[in-house]
């Protein structure tokens, strides 16, 4: 069965930054699957890496992820030698959490990986339209460097 043409819904920015995010997710996912690595044990390594060492509870509440959800990626991640859970520095009652040496390695991989996906995503644009890309990206979804 072929799709509807739908040209009102399709023509709306709204419908077409969720194709162009679904295929970035989509380039993404597959780089960090050739490092055996999923999405949020990516964005859990990152954090982890720029706010360590950091309590459990300020690392979900600052990737915005569940703390459930958090503690099977940790988990994750501490099997896999990645990460170290540890009593925390500044509260004794809460865990800290810092990047192995191995975490640390696999990070750099996995954002080259990403970066290099990421190239592929806007591989039609020019540098110069990447750039205001990136900027009216920055403005409508109200985040700021």
């Amino acid at each position: 069965m072929s799709e509807a043409p739908l040209p009102a819904i399709r023509s709306l920015p709204s419908w077409l930054l969720g194709r162009a995010a679904a295929r970035g997710r989509a380039l993404v996912a597959e780089a960090l699957a050739g490092e055996d690595m999923r999405m949020w044990h990516h964005v859990v390594l990152s954090a982890v890496r720029d706010l360590a060492p950091v309590a459990q509870a300020d690392l979900g509440r600052g990737i915005r992820l569940d703390p459930k959800d958090l503690v099977g990626v940790l988990n994750d991640l501490q099997a896999a030698g990645l990460v170290v859970r540890e009593p925390d520095p500044k509260d004794r009652r809460k865990n800290a959490v810092s990047l192995t040496e191995q975490g640390a390695r696999l990070l750099k991989r996995c954002e080259k990986a990403a970066r290099a996906a990421n190239d592929e995503l806007l591989a039609p644009l020019s540098a110069a339209e990447r750039e205001q890309f990136l900027e009216m990206l920055r403005r409508i979804s109200a985040t700021a460097e």
